[in-house]
This record gives structure tokens, C-alpha cells and sequence, in this order.
């Protein structure tokens, strides 16, 4: 897709809206990829594609803004905004961004009406508070209440594939920020057993409750073939150790698991 700059120029547009979820991704997310590292932010020069001084948006697809300029922002400095995020991932994996790098669906990536590109940004998922950095290299989305377009890799990072779209919040992240501090550890449970048989588990949860351990749950599989025991959670780890010690005095096994 094209956009007009003032009437003369055009410029290379992939991430611009449509409604959510009209592109696709992996039916499952590859293995590793929400464990992708954050990208170091770093000074890196305007690039020069994708940043005229305005430009409009008016094609077959996207008529919304037909008419409206959109400035591009002189710095990136102090920007901060709450709003719907969507993502975009296969239709467009291999072509040209608003920058003319090529759009890679498995980096940590992002397109945005205004801000300078590059610029790299931190984006909240206010669900779940997830978040993740990505580099701004490309220009939309051109859908109401969109403010930012990320890359099948950040939106898995987000945990909002499925769902196509979040709500959000973005920050930008200037070079020589500090890393925001490790999050702490999950809580953890204790497995006591796992069982075909669900009517074994419901009697090793009683035994367990009259050995003083109330927070005993039975968790099936989706096919209700396993049922795990588990005791807990334990956020902190002298409680988990100290109620491990309890089972195995007791003769339970008792198996640290994070869920």
C-alpha cells in the first residue's frame, strides 16, 4: 500500500489497520519466541524513509482519514499514551516498512502514526501486565482507537495473539535506560501426586487436609486423563521448603513444580 506526503512523494506502508485479526501468525506460537530478549534502545539517526514532515492516508483500504494530515513528531522525547494495539504478522512478513527495512514478524517490532522512526518504545499490556520493548520502524495502524501496530513476535510477548487486540500503554525508552528490575518469581506449588484415577486424588486431597495443609487442588488435563495433587502456592520459598519437608516427613512425595 502507498500514502501520500503532501501530494508529491509516497511512501511504503504495511502495518495500516483493517479490522482486527485479518492477518495471521503460526497456528501455535513457535517454541522460544516469548522468550525473545527485549531490544537494547540505542541512538540511532532519523531514518531517511518513513519520516516526512506530514503526510495522508487515503486508499481503497484505509478512507477513515482521508484528508487528515498526520505530523510527524520532531522527538520522540516524553511520549507516553494509552490505547488499543493490534498486530500484524504473515500477510505482510518479507515486504518493505514505512523505513524500507523489511518487516520481520519474528522481531520485536512496531508501527506508529507519528512517532520519529526509529524509536523504541516500552508497551503494557494493561490485562495482564505483560510488557515488551520494540523498535518502531514502520507507520500505522490507520484504524480508530489503534495507536500502535506490533509484530506477531511482541504480541505474543504480550499474550494478545489470540485475542488480536489489547489495550495498552506506551512509553518511550531512551537510550542508556536501565532495565526495568526481574520480576519476582511465580509461586510454586508442591506436587504430592499424579493419578488416571480421579477418585485416587480426591482421597489423597482429604489425607492431606487432615494433615493440616488446606490449600490442596485437584488440576486435570483437558482430556481428564492426569489429575495432579498440588499443594500451595507457596510465594515464598522458606514456606514452600518447609511444607515440602512436612509431606515428605509424612511420606508424601512432594515435587516443587511452578503450576
Amino acid at each position: 500500500m502507498r500514502i501520500a506526503l503532501g501530494g508529491l512523494l509516497a511512501l511504503s506502508l504495511i502495518a495500516c489497520g483493517g479490522q482486527p485479526r485479518r492477518d495471521s501468525g503460526p497456528s501455535r506460537v513457535p517454541e522460544g519466541l516469548t522468550e525473545l530478549p527485549d531490544p537494547v534502545p540505542r541512538e540511532e539517526p532519523r531514518s531517511r524513509y518513513g519520516n516526512p514532515k506530514s503526510y495522508e492516508v487515503c486508499t481503497r483500504d484505509v478512507r477513515t482519514y482521508c484528508g487528515q494530515p498526520f505530523y510527524v513528531m520532531n522527538s520522540a522525547d516524553g511520549y507516553r499514551e494509552v490505547g488499543g494495539a493490534s498486530w500484524y504478522g504473515e500477510k505482510f512478513h518479507g515486504q518493505p516498512t514505512s523505513s524500507q527495512e523489511p518487516f520481520d514478524m519474528y522481531q520485536l517490532t512496531a508501527a506508529h502514526k507519528t512517532l520519529p522512526l526509529p524509536t523504541y518504545v516500552r508497551v503494557t499490556h494493561q490485562g495482564n501486565g505483560r510488557s515488551v520493548i520494540v523498535r518502531v520502524n514502520d507507520r500505522g495502524p490507520f484504524h480508530p482507537g489503534r495507536i500502535i501496530d506490533l509484530s506477531y513476535a511482541a504480541a505474543a510477548r504480550l499474550g494478545m495473539v489470540a485475542q488480536g487486540q489489547a489495550q495498552v500503554l506506551v512509553e518511550v525508552v531512551k537510550a542508556g535506560t536501565p532495565p526495568p528490575a526481574a520480576p519476582a518469581p511465580p509461586p510454586r506449588f508442591l506436587e504430592a501426586g499424579v493419578f488416571d484415577d480421579p477418585v485416587t486424588a480426591i482421597h489423597l486431597r482429604e489425607e492431606l487436609a487432615e494433615l493440616g495443609l488446606p490449600d490442596v487442588e485437584i488440576r486435570s488435563n483437558a482430556a481428564g486423563s492426569l489429575h495432579r495433587v498440588l499443594v500451595g502456592p507457596y510465594a515464598e520459598q522458606s514456606r514452600l521448603v518447609a511444607a515440602q519437608q512436612r509431606l515428605q516427613a509424612a511420606y508424601f512425595p512432594a515435587r516443587a513444580v511452578a503450576q
